[in-house]
């Protein structure tokens, strides 16, 4: 693997235990829509043109619509979802979207009872529950840096939580910045008719990280608890020049050299982090 960054394999035994609130005796189906979206970062210095498109070529490898598809379907599977429909696709010059629709409980043909039924009608009727993730590498043709940028969404409705998958995301990507978004939409209605606008606790995102990652990030809350609004954003606190360079090593470089590209990584990874450039 020319990158010098071993890939994150995930964590066993990290996944969130979403606190709930006394169980609610409802009128139907939980109606609660709870999406939570990443965009996470991977930086890099890759010293050539020549060099940048093998870093391109090598994220497209590692992150192609078939390792993409296993990710999102191991999600599937931590948060308790069954899987409906995989569309996938690789895109050229560089790229991959992979999308999965979900359902809470397996959706039985009434014809045929006790067979799970998966059907272009069923996709139609589930696709407010879903996991997607769409990538975006790209390098800067003067400066020298090059990032991956995966942007990863999964919308559940009921009482599966997209939170339990918080975890393993975060593990399963080179994620040196990380930006989340976590929204509990609608309502749902009790046996009194009372309205419900979320079924569980959370004060910050950062509530279900496992202390291991919590431990290797600093963080920033904005959060809006009346509108069930939490937003967390994350970077590496460590910085390790070998960690961000591809096909070199910092022993190999003088120390000017070695300033000036710590100098645009730090300050990439801070703008990214930020979410605004910075003044020059």
């Amino acid at each position: 693997m020319p990158h010098n960054r071993a890939p994150n394999l995930p964590s066993q035994g990290i996944d969130a235990v979403v606190k709930p609130l006394p169980r609610l005796k409802l009128q139907g189906f939980n109606n609660l829509t709870k999406a939570l979206s990443f965009n996470i970062y991977d930086v890099c210095y890759a010293v050539s043109e020549e060099e940048r498109q093998r870093y391109i070529a090598y994220i497209d490898e590692e992150y192609n619509a078939d390792r993409l598809t296993q990710i999102l379907t191991d999600v599937a599977e931590i948060i308790g979802a069954n899987i409906l429909n995989i569309a996938r696709q690789d895109y050229d010059p560089q790229g991959a979207s992979v999308t999965i629709l979900i359902s809470e409980e397996p959706v039985i043909d009434k014809k045929d009872a006790g067979k799970e039924l998966i059907s272009d009608a069923v996709v139609a009727h589930m696709d407010k529950s879903h996991i997607t993730v769409h990538t975006y590498p790209e390098t800067h043709p003067d400066n020298g840096i090059a990032t991956f940028r995966a942007d990863i969404d999964v919308a559940t409705c009921g009482v599966i939580s997209p939170l339990k998958a918080l975890n393993y995301l975060i593990e399963s990507l080179e994620s040196d910045i990380v930006v989340m978004d976590y929204r509990v939409r609608g309502f749902t209605r009790d046996i009194k008719g009372r309205k419900h606008y979320i079924d569980h606790k959370i004060n910050s995102i950062q509530d279900y990280l496992a202390k291991n990652i919590k431990s290797r990030y600093e963080m920033l809350d904005v959060n809006v608890y009346q509108e069930n609004l939490f937003h967390t954003k994350m970077h590496l606190k460590e910085f390790d020049l070998d960690n961000y360079l591809f096909e070199e090593k910092a022993k190999n470089l003088s120390f000017k050299e070695r300033m000036k590209i710590e100098a645009r990584l730090r300050r990439e990874i801070e703008e990214l982090y930020q979410g605004r450039n910075l003044a020059e």
